[in-house]
């Protein structure tokens, strides 16, 4: 079933939501009482972060490298922890979600992002809101929503400037979404 985010919400909202629903994934993939389970939780979790990730790089970041004070250095960082993340998610598809390896890098991926998501709160969204008046915040959030609907689902480390984006993003999310329904998990 998919997580429906509230329609009047602005991006900042929006993308609060995501960020507590990635953690929630996060602990029912680790929590995931059958193995099948698991790999439905996990399959969820990576196409949520690939997605999230996307949006944000593509509309949420390049607004606040303009728009906050040290808007430059802000982005540069998180632009550098997502890519640091896209790659440990990439390894951690290859690991059968069974085994113990799974569990650790699983466990060290959510502390990253956990603590992503925590500079991204404070550093990024605060100032966003505080810069930006409620209209830009719901147009943003209708961006971010249509930039989430043609993302990649996968990780794709190495792609997180828009341009990136916007170069690879197409045909790597149509890849993407088909290998996902020959990969689907079941149930």
């Amino acid at each position: 079933m998919a997580h429906r985010i509230d329609s009047t919400a602005d991006v900042v909202e929006f993308l609060l939501e995501q960020h507590n629903r990635i953690k929630q994934l996060f602990a029912e993939t680790a929590d995931a009482p059958t193995s099948e389970e698991r790999e439905r939780k996990f399959y969820e979790l990576r196409r949520l972060l690939a997605v999230h990730e996307t949006a944000e790089e593509e509309i949420v970041h390049p607004r606040a490298r303009k728009v906050i004070d040290h808007g430059s250095d802000i982005v540069d960082a998180r632009l550098a922890e997502e890519n640091k993340a896209k790659r440990a998610l990439a390894e951690l598809e290859k690991i059968d979600v069974n085994s113990p390896e799974f569990t650790v890098a699983l466990a060290k991926l959510r502390d990253d992002v956990i603590d992503h998501a925590g500079h991204e709160e404070s550093e990024e969204f605060q100032q966003l809101r505080a810069q930006l008046d409620h209209e830009d915040l719901e147009r943003m959030r209708g961006i971010v929503e249509f930039a989430e609907k043609t993302a990649p689902t996968r990780p794709h480390p190495g792609v997180e400037s828009p341009a990136a984006n916007m170069l690879a993003g197409p045909f790597a999310a149509m890849l993407d979404r088909t290998r996902d329904l020959i990969a689907k998990p079941r149930g």
